[in-house]
């Protein structure tokens, strides 16, 4: 604030009086007081609208192949190309129901998927956990084919223990049959007939597991078909012919089960093809040659089944290889040489089938005589038949190399001269057929360890002469 103040002054020269302004200082300002605190309520989130969507997802695990799909509540479709995550396109409303269902099945055929967590009522979130798993199924039923009496018998197998029971008659074959094959749905069964040069089709009882035979001849073979097998599409089926060293080919007919020759009959192999091993997902085939020495790889047309060689037909082994297993991932091979008493290591191209020599592991010794060569279905274990020595050899598999390491176990004692080893689908029993003891040795394995224990009921008879490999079907 400026005051003025008037003063006197005297007259002379020109200095006169005048207003004078003086600068205050203001007084002081009170701060404000403070606002009383004032409690906020906590706003939830707006519930969802009535038009709210969320998805249904999961995962799906031991997918190989093509042609799975699935479905939710009987209407949206979605075909699953590989493991992992899935989600269907068509959301849901909170409050809906969702189920979903396997509609088709892979083309291969040794396996199963089945669907966990597939059903609930959607709660204004996202569906998650539908859990795919696809997983070969348990086995029912056996057989074994006794070469020198011209029959095969069926056998039960318990769920349970694993055990071996009587699963119809004995059923007549043709002369000196060398090996049976199951089609991986069950309904057909077929036996490699070593002297008549052919192959005999029956029908399976899905049921009971009787064998009846198919009211069709005999197909013609080549010279000593000592191996049969099928392929995992069910599609196609594989005989190995000792005596001309060839491999005939047959297609399926998916109705009536009944063999065909392929447009090409027979392929060329080694000397002395004593085997065929097909691949998990049915795309390579490989021979032993125990004669040459070697190994020939095929590759498999997925329209015809014809097979081809590959770009390096064979793949040198061990003194008399007699036997080929692929591991379920389809990345390694095993080749048991009969000659050199040892354990031939592989690693597969994925793309091409190719076979190359394991770096890590080349060969592993085995017992006298390995004659078969089996790998449980986690891929973590593999067992021998060691036919001179009357046991089975056990080793580890390292996940990430292949590579075989002997088990802690010693070997197991078979009867008399196991000439070949069996691993059911679960993983959880194996099985030796012996040649001349006209039995089975039946044990299970240690999830664990891998180790093999004998069943309480440790031997089964096979009521014929000269039992050869055992198979199991669903």
């Amino acid at each position: 604030m400026l005051v003025g103040l008037a003063s006197c002054g005297g007259g002379g020269g020109g200095g006169g009086g005048g207003f004078v302004p003086l600068a205050l200082t203001p007084p002081p300002q009170q701060p404000a007081a403070p606002a009383p605190d004032v409690p906020v309520p906590d706003v939830p989130a707006p519930p969802a609208g009535p038009g709210a969507t969320y998805t249904v997802s999961g995962n799906v695990s031991g997918l190989l192949g093509s042609g799975l799909v699935l479905q939710n509540n009987a209407g949206d479709d979605l075909a699953i190309a590989a493991n992992g995550a899935f989600s269907f396109s068509t959301k849901l409303l909170g409050g809906a129901g969702y189920a979903v269902t396997v509609k088709t099945q892979s083309n291969i055929l040794t396996r199963v998927c089945t669907v966990g967590n597939g059903t609930g009522t959607v709660a204004d979130a996202a569906v998650t956990d539908v859990a795919v798993t696809c997983a070969a199924p348990a086995a029912r039923f056996a057989y074994v084919t006794n070469r020198d009496s011209n029959n095969l018998f069926p056998y039960t197998v318990d769920a349970v223990t694993g055990a071996l029971g009587t699963a119809g008659p004995m059923v007549g074959t043709g002369r000196s049959p060398s090996s049976i094959a199951v089609e991986p749905t069950g309904r057909f069964a077929y036996v490699a007939n070593l002297a008549d040069r052919n192959v005999s089709a029956f029908a399976v009882d899905v049921g009971t597991g009787a064998l009846s035979p198919l009211a069709v001849p005999p197909v013609a073979t080549g010279s000593s078909p000592i191996f049969i097998t099928v392929d995992p599409t069910g599609r196609f089926a594989y005989v190995a012919n000792l005596g001309d060293s060839t491999v005939s080919g047959y297609a399926i007919d998916a109705g009536t089960g009944a063999l065909s020759p392929m447009a090409t009959p027979t392929v060329a192999a080694g000397g002395f093809p004593f085997a065929i091993t097909i691949d998990p997902t049915g795309r390579f085939a490989y021979v032993p040659n125990a004669g040459s020495g070697n190994v020939s790889a095929y590759t498999i047309d997925p329209s015809t089944g014809a097979l081809s060689p590959m770009a390096v037909p064979t793949v040198t082994a061990g003194t008399a290889p007699s036997s080929v297993a692929v591991d379920p991932t389809g990345r390694f091979a095993y080749v048991v040489n009969l000659g050199s008493t040892d354990v031939s290591a592989y690693t597969i191209d994925a793309s091409t089938g190719a076979l190359s020599p394991m770096v890590s592991m080349p060969t592993v010794g085995t017992g006298n005589g390995p004659s078969s060569i089996a790998v449980d279905p986690s891929g973590r274990f593999a067992y021998v038949a060691n036919r001179n020595d009357n046991t089975v050899s056990g080793y580890s598999i390292d996940a990430v190399t292949g590579a075989l390491s002997p088990m802690a176990m010693p070997p197991v004692p078979a009867r008399t001269a196991p000439n070949a080893i069996t691993v059911d689908p679960t993983g959880r029993f194996a099985y030796a057929t012996n040649n001349i003891s006209k039995d089975i040795s039946t044990y299970t394995i240690d999830a664990g360890t891998g180790a093999l224990s004998a069943m309480a009921v440790s031997t089964v008879a096979t009521g014929g002469i000269g039992p050869q490999g055992l198979v199991m079907s669903r």
